[in-house]
Formats: C-alpha cells, structure tokens, sequence
C-alpha cells in the first residue's frame, strides 16, 4: 500500500526513481508523483493514474535533471484520488518537499491549529498537514531539518513512512518510520530509499530497515545517522546484505508476475521445506519451533491471527493442527481481533501469518497478544519485515519476492510451513506414530512435483475460463481440509476478474446457498478421493438437479465425479491433509485466465495494495 522511492548520489536521480515506482507498482495504489532538485529548485510532477501516466506527463512538462529526487504511489485515504492530492507535497513555503505512506490520524486538530496560524492547505490530504507542521516547528523553533522532523512527528497520531528535504540543503534526505516499511539501500558515496529493496537491488546488496519509531539523516559523504524519535538516543544501524536478486522480480517471460507466480509454486515448496525436511531420518527441523517446544507442548490453544489468504492458510491449519497434533485452534481475522477484547493467557500461543510481515492488522494483534503475555509465533515471507522483528519466534516461507497483489504462492508456502509445525509437534505429542510421521514426510516431499502435474490442466482451465468468463456470480464448495480452499479460490475470482463469487462448505449449500443455483450459476467443487468423497458427490447431484453448471475438483482417475459435472480437473492423489496444497492450483489458473480473458490488470487489481499497512 504506497510505495516511497528515493535517491541521492552521484548518478542522475529520474532514472533510479521512476524505475523505482515502476518496481512498487504491485503494492497497489491509484495516483505518482516525482520531485526532483536540480542544484536551484524543486521540480515536481504528479498525476491521478499509473506510472506510466506520470512518466509521460514529467517528461513533458518539466526538466528531470538532478541527483536527488523521491517519488511515491499512492492509494487514497484521506481525500479522493486526483492530481492535486497526490505525493510528493510542498510545505506553504515551497522550501520542503515530502512523501507519506500512512496515516496521520490527529491530521485535522493539527490542520486546524495551523490554520490559525496563518498556512493554507491545496489538498486534502493528511501529508500536507504533516510537511507543514515540520516546517511550523522548523521556522519557531529555528532549528534544522532533522529536530523538526523529530519533533514534529512526536505530535502526530498514527503511522507513517516518510522522506522530506529542504530545497536549502539539498545534500540530506530525512527519513522516519512508524508502521509501514522503509529501507535504505547504502550505496559508494550514494543512498537509495523504498518501502522494500526492489528498486534498488541492482545498485547495492546492502541495507539498512528502519525500525518503528526510528529516522535517519541521509547525507551525501557521511554514515547514516540513525535515532529513535521518542528520546533521540543514536542508534547503531544494522547493516544486512540482502539476499533478493534482480531475476526474481522480473517477469522472466511470462505475461503476468500472478502466471510466474503460480508457474513458481513447486521450486517456493521445495524452498520451504529444504533444509527443514530430512525423511530418511524421519525429522523436521525447524528451530523457531525446537527453541520453544515446551511453550508449544504446555499451549492450552493455538491462536491464528491473519487477514485475506493469510486467514485461509489459518483455516487449513486449523484442519492439520487439530487432526494431527490434537491442540485447540482458533482462527482471527487479525483486523477485528484486538477490537472485540479477546480472551488471551500465558498459555495461548499465537500464529501470526503474514505475506509481507507488515500487514498493519495482524502487527497490531500481535502487539496486544504480546501485552497478554501470549507467545507469539510469526510466519511471513519476507526476511527484516515488522512482524518477523515483533514476534518472539517464527519461521519464513522462502516464496521468494510475490510481485502479483494476489497471492498464489505466498499461500502454498504458508500452508507448507503449518504442516511442517503441526507434524513436528504431533510427533512431539505422540499423537501420530512414527510409521504415520515418516508417511506424512515422504509424501510432503512429493508435492512440488505433483504441484507441476496439477499445472499440466493449464491448457484445459483456459477453456473453462472462455465459457464461464462472462458469469456473473460463481458459488465455490468444499468440504473439510478443502473448504477453506473453496474460499480462496472464490477470494482469487473477485479480487482480479472483479466477478462475485462465494466459497462455502459444501454441507451448507443446502442451508441457504443453493436457492443462487440455476442455470446461469457456475459452482466449482472440490471433490477429491480423500475426505468425505460421498457426501461431495452428493451435493453435486443437488447441484446437478437444479440445472447449475458443475466445474468439478477431483483426484485423478475419478469417475462417478465426472459422471455428474459438466467439466472435471484432475489432480494427483495425495493425503487428505496435503489436499489443498493441489487443489488451489487449478483455482488460481480459473481465476488468472478468466480475468485476463476479461482484459483486467491481473497484477495490480482496482483498489487493492499488496500490503496493507494501515488500518
């Protein structure tokens, strides 16, 4: 959710910031914005739309000479998405220049007070109110850009990422982090700024992620400052070499980042578990779990806390844990959990699932399970984010960079990485055998490779998704360890086709769903071998019965399945509990093919953010 880019060195700035933003684009956003100082003055441009609308416009209208610059994408909060509302945004003055991510919450009491004080406001924005209350404290207080940017943020409520320079010490950037990501690339004689490495990994492997409440001053021919805003005491920056390479954050001949994504599915599997998995001697090792198995092994209930497909990975756990390890769970929307005073204890321990690791919501359950006194346990792809910082222990899903806003292999992983906890306690437990355990292992090693068959129905998912492109509901079921699949699925189809669709339990068609079923109403179910195959069959004959057009799921070799629906996709039998690890595969490829048979931005869906790091 926004993208920050920024630049100051030796080498002309435009170049590194819109390639910048062009790399940021997968986080979501509607309007761009660059400045730039050319040694006399600020130049800025800025445009409601994509980046490629505002490379236009820049390079029409103003000079993109300079070697400094920021520039920002934006997705609306405060105030409607147009040209005048969008980053960067000048102090009254025009001396400060500033990009926001976040959102200053106390925006209109501050907006008020400086009203009265004489400043005038172009926008609607809280970003405004922020520049000009820097530069209010930097005026009376006769201070330096730094200290102004210090105290004034110890005024705001909220959260933010930001960059601001002075037009009068065009050698320093400011930046300062609460909330939403910021990293500083640290380069020979030159510094990079962006809401993650992307934009500026082929410049430098080495970086620097702000912690919360911390800033830094970026000069040119000296260290970065680094100091914590509420008591400025310096901080020594850790300096972290990063592990991404360029290759994986481009599109490597496929249409979509969303196609490469789902194409990348066995490799990010068999990344997740490589190193952790050891069958042939029947062990998983996973030390964030080992560390602290006794806290796991005296845990009266597991706690998942997560939004979007994050929460459906929770689902699925749910399911494992249960089934295997025989441990109570419950799973939170982590964006309503901390608002309805949840019951939590010593004894609870939290799952905190995150793509990106800064989802706002979940950080902030989190925080208030932390408060309780609860263990809490992160699970997120990306190394350095907030969350893999705030809790107490975790484990990554080495997915590697997800460009696409919809998550495909974020999902897969994440999944992975749940079934490898609840078999290491169950083994730890003694709830499932040995001979059950090693089972278990050497199937989960045969995943990936029947993930790559499950991608050989391709061919024939496009010509499902040419009959049904034009629908205008969808109804997805599943039953048990697939139910929450049926959900995913339905989430993937609306989030990039914009179509409604519906997951349910298959068991609850007949409780209300089934009066949506006629003729024109497509129903995807999930009916694989292993899992309540007979009652499945059954609700496709209800399905069947009132004319509704059945795109079955099934375990290769079905018949009676294929027998009743109008279209069957195979996947290769598995265990009932590695089940959706496969069948989500077709669901993803129904949805990616419909939505570009429908000429959608598949990668970058109308009002989403690939991390929503607000509220």
């Amino acid at each position: 959710m926004c993208g920050i880019v920024g630049y100051i060195g030796h080498r002309e700035a435009y170049p590194i910031v819109i390639k910048g933003l062009q790399r940021l684009e997968y986080r979501g956003y509607d309007s761009a914005g660059i400045a730039l100082y050319d040694g006399t003055d600020i130049k800025l441009s800025k445009t409601k739309g994509k980046v490629s609308d505002l490379k236009e416009r820049l390079e029409n209208e103003i000079s993109t000479n300079g070697t400094l610059g920021i520039g920002h994408t934006r997705w609306a909060t405060h105030g409607v998405p147009n040209d005048v509302n969008s980053h960067p945004h000048y102090s009254n003055s025009g001396d400060l220049v500033i990009i926001h991510n976040g959102i200053i919450e106390n925006y209109d009491a501050l907006k008020k007070e400086l009203i009265k004080r004489g400043y005038t406001f172009k926008s609607d924005t809280d970003t405004e109110v922020l520049v000009n209350l820097i530069e209010d404290v930097k005026k009376n207080e006769n201070i330096k850009l730094g200290k102004a940017v210090q105290i004034a943020l110890n005024q705001v409520v909220g959260a933010y990422a930001i960059a601001v320079f002075d037009k009068n010490k065009p050698n320093e950037i400011v930046v300062a982090k609460l909330g939403s990501p910021l990293a500083i690339g640290i380069g020979d004689d030159e510094f990079f700024i962006a809401s993650d490495a992307s934009p500026f990994i082929e410049f430098t492997k080495n970086a620097i992620y702000l912690e919360d409440e911390q800033m830094a001053i970026i000069r040119r021919h000296k260290e970065v400052k680094v100091r914590k805003i509420k008591g400025d005491s310096l901080v020594d920056p850790y300096i972290q070499e990063l592990q991404l390479n360029l290759e994986q954050i481009e599109k490597g001949g496929y249409d979509h980042f969303m196609l490469k994504e789902i194409y990348e599915q066995p490799e990010a599997i068999l990344d997740t578990f490589r190193g952790r998995l050891l069958s042939n001697e029947a062990v998983i090792k996973l030390a964030g779990v080992e560390d602290n198995m006794k806290k796991f092994l005296a845990a009266d209930r597991i706690i998942v806390v997560a939004c979007g497909t994050s929460w459906h990975a929770g689902l699925v756990a749910e399911y494992i844990f249960e089934d295997l390890a025989r441990i109570p769970v419950e799973v939170e929307y982590a964006s309503e959990f901390r608002y309805r005073n949840p019951v939590i204890t010593e004894k609870d321990i939290v799952i905190a699932i995150s793509q990106s690791g800064e989802t706002a919501d979940t950080l902030a359950a989190i925080k208030l399970a932390k408060s309780k006194g609860a263990f809490v346990f992160g699970v997120c792809n990306v190394v350095g984010s907030s969350i893999a910082r705030e809790t107490d222990a975790g484990a990554y899903t080495h997915a590697g960079p997800e460009i696409g806003v919809a998550s495909t292999k974020a999902f897969t992983t994440q999944i992975t990485v749940l079934t490898l906890i609840a078999l290491r306690l169950a083994r730890a437990k003694g709830t499932i055998s040995s001979s059950e355990f090693r089972h278990h292992l050497i199937e989960l090693e045969t995943i990936p490779n029947k993930v790559k068959e499950a991608l050989e129905s391709d061919g024939y998912v496009q010509t499902i998704s040419d009959i049904y492109k034009d629908a205008k509901n969808f109804l997805y079921l599943g039953r048990g360890y697939n139910f929450p699949v049926a959900l995913e699925g339905a989430l993937k189809l609306k989030e990039i086709s914009y179509i409604h669709a519906e997951g349910y339990p298959a068991a609850e068609m007949k409780h209300g769903p089934i009066a949506l079923i006629d003729e024109q109403m497509p129903v995807v179910v999930i009916a694989t071998k292993k899992g309540h195959y007979e009652k499945v069959v059954s609700n496709i004959q209800e399905i069947k019965s009132r004319k509704g057009k059945i795109i079955g799921i099934v375990t290769k070799g079905d018949v009676s399945v294929r027998e009743l629906a109008d279209h069957v996709i195979e996947v290769p039998e598995t265990l009932e509990c590695l089940t959706p690890l496969l069948t989500t595969i077709p669901l993803q490829l129904l949805s990616y093919h419909i939505a570009v048979m429908l000429n959608k931005n598949v990668d970058q869906p109308r009002n989403l953010a690939k991390s929503v790091t607000v509220e």
